[in-house]
């Protein structure tokens, strides 16, 4: 996959202040707070910088954990996953493969079909509806 690459002040200029923090700053957004917490239509999430397709609705999921959550991306190529121990945890953190955006976490309680919940940030997430 061909990274995309863009400066500073071109993310600032094309996303959202909220969308730069969570995505480009490593940030995370409120729980219970975004959009796509309780969204329920059929159709493809996308990363929110690059347009690239992340998540299927039909593995989405209620966690209940107040954050968007996947048992599965759409190609395992489309997200790299990285060690991250800010905040004093060892987590898997979870980003865009074209362009490096954050969009989360993944971790190993998810429902019995893959054991994994991809907790993203709904701002990290645009959503195509499936035609």
């Amino acid at each position: 996959m061909a990274k995309i690459i863009k400066s500073d002040s071109q993310w600032r200029e094309e996303l959202s202040p909220e969308a730069y923090f969570v995505a480009r700053q490593h940030g995370t957004e409120p729980a219970f707070s975004g959009e796509y917490a309780n969204f329920k239509a059929d159709g493809i999430y996308t990363c929110v910088c690059c347009g690239t397709p992340l998540f299927d609705s039909s593995t989405k999921f209620d966690s209940g954990t107040g954050w968007p959550s996947y048992d599965s991306p759409i190609d395992s190529k489309a997200i790299t996953e990285k060690r991250d121990t800010a905040h004093g945890m060892i987590r898997v953190e979870v980003l865009c493969a074209a362009c490096d955006a954050h969009l989360g976490h993944v971790f190993p309680d998810g429902p019995k079909t893959t054991g994994l919940r991809y907790c993203i940030n709904s701002v990290c997430l645009d959503f195509k509806p499936r035609t």
